[in-house]
């Protein structure tokens, strides 16, 4: 980017602060940490009542982006051949009548503080259209993958930060469906100060497709999950940095009585919020995975799912308001989710490929330990959980034996923040093809959690332009969560 005139005539001055340390601070996508508010209109409902009171302070989204298979995890079919149910078993869970998948054992024995949907359903079998949907619980065409925002993005602009941190964070926010690859962690049209902060960052290789894989890689990590833009420069001391910041703002200060534009605006934002990043040290501690028990964090599994789940009850725990567990696309798993056993992808048939640690059983482990944490420590009433993915897998096993696309039938759950624990919404035929009770799609999923966090549906948001929008343009609470 081309350096404004007003800049470039105190250029002795700009200098000081080094091309690489501005990039450094003013790369973060987390102008959402200092932007205010969006603009609710006066309709009907935008003022918070006893009717949208709100369940929950804070939302952890568990995105299984790539499509978990349904039928092997929580919606098992026994009666069913083996073309269908695959050769994994069955087991009861703490409900009676019951049963997961032999994988989910954990998750099995803490049913009780689960709210099950197994009828989610929509009419998409395409990844980059499904995913856009849930990810932002709109409806959108293949012109429209980037331009609904996520629903971390509508919290994020409706509520604002918290105790320092943004408030839309991705852990770590590197999924890329595709080929090609796409980001579908986007602002929309709320604007790229509404993105979510991705501890991630820009992955080097977006395409995890591509490449050697292992065909049993090992489902141990200590994935650093610590933010590199919160580590400053080896030379750049804490009393140099704020001495620099004072420089940038009185820079700032000049540019914009000669440029008044909303770019402007948002790029000075942004860099109030890096700034805010760099310097605290509570929110610095609040990434650091290390201060953790060990018995912690065995608990939760020296895996990539099992380090994400508990950065994300870290970081809500620290005031985070709405944190999502990315777990898809990976460069050492490929495609995790997505398990055709097409050529290439090095995988088992699909009912060992299940057992796997960095597959269902290790999220399993995972799943079930943030929400004992939760509970222990008393966070679990006011934290919304949602295990949430873009659809389910085919019945029937291909003959490469893997499970296709299947958006018609998928199963997801909610724990915490007010819902129904021990319960269990709707059912799938002998096939789980099909749901034989009321299907509940992307939309009712949003509505679910704006609805938890006390966010009216008749609420109107603004765009960057100042034009407003519904907060969805279809969808309902999904009857019996709460």
């Amino acid at each position: 980017m081309s350096r404004p005139a007003a800049v470039s005539s105190l250029a002795p001055c700009a200098d000081m602060l080094s091309r690489r340390d501005a990039i450094r601070i003013g790369s973060l996508s987390i102008a959402a940490s200092v932007l205010p508010y969006q603009w609710q209109g006066s309709c009907a409902g935008s003022e918070r009542t006893e009717l949208n009171r709100p369940r929950a302070d804070s939302v952890i989204f568990l995105w299984m982006g790539g499509g978990v298979t349904h039928i092997d995890s929580f919606d098992p079919k026994p009666q069913a051949p083996e073309e269908i149910r695959g050769t994994l078993g069955t087991i009861s869970t703490v409900l009676p009548g019951i049963q997961f998948g032999e994988p989910m054992y954990q998750l099995a024995q803490i049913a009780d503080q689960l709210c099950l949907l197994r009828s989610f359903s929509h009419d998409s079998n395409d990844h980059l259209l499904s995913q856009a949907y849930t990810l932002s619980g709109r409806k959108v065409t293949m012109a429209q993958l980037f331009s609904e925002p996520n629903v971390g993005s509508v919290v994020s602009s409706l509520q604002g930060p918290r105790n320092g941190l943004p408030g839309y964070i991705a852990v770590p926010g590197i999924t890329r469906p595709g080929p090609p690859p796409y980001n579908l962690f986007v602002g929309g049209w709320l604007g790229n100060g509404h993105a979510p902060f991705c501890l991630g960052g820009i992955p080097e290789q977006p395409d995890f497709t591509v490449g050697e894989k292992s065909p049993n890689p090992s489902p141990s990590s200590d994935e650093d999950l610590r933010p590199r833009e919160l580590q400053p420069l080896d030379e750049l001391s804490q009393g140099r940095l704020h001495v620099r910041l004072s420089l940038k703002n009185q820079l700032d200060l000049a540019r914009r009585r000669l440029e008044q534009s909303q770019k402007t605006e948002a790029q000075e934002k942004q860099f109030a919020g890096a700034a805010h990043l760099l310097t605290s040290p509570a929110v610095r501690q609040a990434f650091d995975l290390a201060s953790e028990s060990v018995r912690t964090r065995e608990d939760y599994g020296q895996t990539k799912i099992g380090r994400r789940c508990l950065m994300a009850r870290r970081l809500v725990e620290a005031g985070a308001r709405f944190v999502m567990v990315d777990y898809g696309y990976d460069p050492d798993y490929g495609n995790l989710w997505d398990n055709h056993n097409a050529p290439g992808q090095n995988f088992p048939h699909i009912s060992e490929m299940c057992k796997r640690g960095y597959h269902l059983a290790g999220t399993d482990r995972a799943c079930a330990a943030l929400i004992r944490d939760l509970r222990e420590r008393g966070m679990l009433e006011r934290t919304l959980v949602v295990f949430v993915t873009e659809f389910g897998r085919t019945p029937k096993i291909n003959s490469a034996g893997g499970r296709d696309h299947w958006g018609m039938c998928g199963s997801l759950f909610f724990a915490g923040g007010g819902t129904q624990a021990g319960t269990v919404i709707g059912a799938s035929d002998e096939q789980a093809a099909w749901p034989t009770t009321t299907p509940w799609g992307p939309a009712d999923v949003a509505a679910t959690v704006y609805d938890a966090l006390g966010i009216s549906m008749e609420t109107r948001l603004a765009d960057q332009f100042g034009r407003p929008h519904p907060l969805l343009d279809h969808g309902q609470i999904i009857t019996g969560v709460f």
